[in-house]
């Protein structure tokens, strides 16, 4: 786990080479802010790390070659970028930042792309300002988006209807056969196997959760067909449980699950094996099968479970 959120400090520092400060990186990784100042001083002796008024960046190496475009790639880089500012309705500052640095670095062998570049990162900029009503809550909504996907964070987001709280697995395009929608955050729905696709410009608030999900491993990238295979979306979990008798598998067999492995043991016990869908659902079975069923293994999902029921036990504790 440690080394984990060491590699999502590293992660959110690399996708903020302007650095953040403690109090962000706290906020984004949801830890205590002292718990950061150590991760800080421990990723400090794996990369070079600096600070700076109070921001945490990455040092670049002096020795470290500029990648270099062809001619090809810098002229269909420039006509990309041309694309996407005017094929977008509501601008993002961080793109003007992040072309002006690819246009420093084609300066010396393509100088007047790299003008055109500067240019059109001047144009976003005069987009965003002129516009501010509109970019400043949905630029500040993608940004909360990205660093709940970065480190793995659910967000709880509002919309015009409704408000729910997804775990980001894509922020992007979405392909459909009449073209591109505008930038959507695709993800599953909190407690839930369903996935839910939202255009970033019908939220009107987002907040990154101090609940952490995993992506599934088999899950397809930008699938056209995402919603027509659920399996394919939905976060699996290897278990091994000790069952009492065979039917207390029932109170699990609604869910998405592989092939069942059963072996009966010398008490009268059966020891079953198969990967099932991490949800709540799958807790709230087991839950329901009382004392029938018993998780061996993983034991990091044998913890959850035993937090879980510690919070549904601490909402009926009274002090006498």
């Amino acid at each position: 786990m440690k080394g984990e959120r060491i590699a999502q400090l590293e992660l959110l520092l690399i996708s903020h080479p302007e650095g953040l400060r403690r109090v962000e990186i706290a906020r984004k990784l949801g830890l205590h802010r002292s718990t950061i100042s150590r991760y800080v001083e421990e990723l400090s002796s794996k990369i070079d790390l600096y600070e700076e008024d109070g921001l945490i960046k990455i040092k670049a190496k002096e020795d470290e070659e500029k990648e270099v475009l062809s001619l090809y790639e810098t002229l269909a880089f420039n006509m990309s970028a041309e694309a996407l500012v005017s094929s977008q309705k509501i601008q993002n500052p961080h793109l003007a930042s992040g072309l002006r640095k690819i246009a420093s670095n084609m300066f010396s062998y393509a100088p007047k792309i790299s003008e055109n570049i500067l240019q059109i990162a001047d144009e976003i900029d005069l987009s965003v300002e002129k516009n501010r009503h509109m970019t400043e809550t949905y630029n500040k909504i993608m940004e909360v988006l990205i660093d709940c996907w970065v480190s793995g964070n659910i967000a709880r987001i509002k919309s015009m209807n409704e408000e729910i709280e997804i775990a980001p697995y894509f922020i992007g395009f979405k392909e459909e056969s009449g073209g591109r929608n505008p930038i959507s955050v695709t993800g599953r729905i909190r407690h839930t196997q369903d996935i839910a696709t939202i255009p970033l410009s019908e939220i009107k608030e987002a907040v990154m959760l101090d609940e952490t999900y995993t992506i599934p491993d088999n899950l397809r990238p930008f699938g056209r067909n995402m919603e027509k295979s659920k399996q394919s979306t939905v976060d699996m979990i290897p278990l091994t449980l000790r069952l009492k008798e065979r039917s207390a598998l029932n109170s699990i067999a609604s869910l998405i699950h592989g092939d069942v492995s059963m072996k009966e043991e010398r008490d009268g016990t059966f020891i079953c094996s198969l990967e099932a869908e991490n949800s709540i659902d799958l807790l709230l079975g087991i839950v329901k099968s009382g004392k029938s069923i018993e998780i061996v293994y993983p034991y990091s999902f044998r913890k959850k479970f035993l937090s879980y029921l510690q919070g549904i036990i601490s909402i009926y504790q009274i002090n006498y």
